[in-house]
């Protein structure tokens, strides 16, 4: 089982700059008050920034009229969406499970997690859990009204099992792409 050499993805030289987080997120919306009505009234993420733009040239060549406008969580990222007048959400993937593309949301404890879920059902919005990832993570998913799957997860690990997580993350991986990955099945 040979399996086919990839380019390195690290730069020669100096280590990139470190990651300090998430900034933001962006989704397509259908309807701007639906969306800031679940994200804000619902979920409690406050509407703080919205920029309006008509007629511009984007950054991947198209011209469109837009608002796109932000959700602050807590640690000061954001969860951001764009209205394109157009009153269409984001399309899902076909070729993709729907449990696959995800946005996973960090509450503090089992007590705030279960307070989402209660907000969530008592509003008209079916959720799933609260489900045990192993001794990693405990959660809850839904579905915001523009289609976009989410989750409210609470890490339950004790730090000897991240540390030993983190030291076998890489083999794990490594026999993953080996023996079962369809990429590594591909290239035999």
């Amino acid at each position: 089982m040979n399996v086919q050499a990839k380019p390195q993805t690290r730069a020669a030289g100096a280590a990139a700059p470190p990651v300090q987080g998430l900034h933001h997120y962006a989704y397509k919306c259908r309807d701007p008050e639906e969306t800031r009505a679940f994200w804000e009234d619902l979920l409690g993420l406050p509407l703080v920034h919205v920029i309006e733009e008509h007629d511009v040239k984007t950054t991947t060549g198209e011209t469109v009229s837009f608002a796109h406008f932000f959700f602050q969580m807590r640690d000061g990222s954001f969860v951001a969406f764009f209205d394109l007048g157009d009153g269409k959400k984001c399309a899902p993937d076909p070729a993709t499970p729907a449990f696959v593309n995800h946005l996973a949301l960090r509450v503090a404890s089992e007590a705030e997690l279960l307070e989402m879920k209660r907000r969530l059902e008592a509003a008209g919005h079916p959720v799933l859990g609260p489900i045990e990832h192993g001794e990693f993570v405990r959660s809850i998913y839904f579905w915001d009204p523009n289609g976009i799957r989410a989750e409210f997860a609470y890490t339950n690990e004790t730090p000897e099992h991240a540390a030993h997580a983190a030291a076998t993350a890489r083999d794990k991986l490594d026999r993953w792409m080996r023996e079962t990955s369809p990429a590594a099945h591909r290239a035999r």
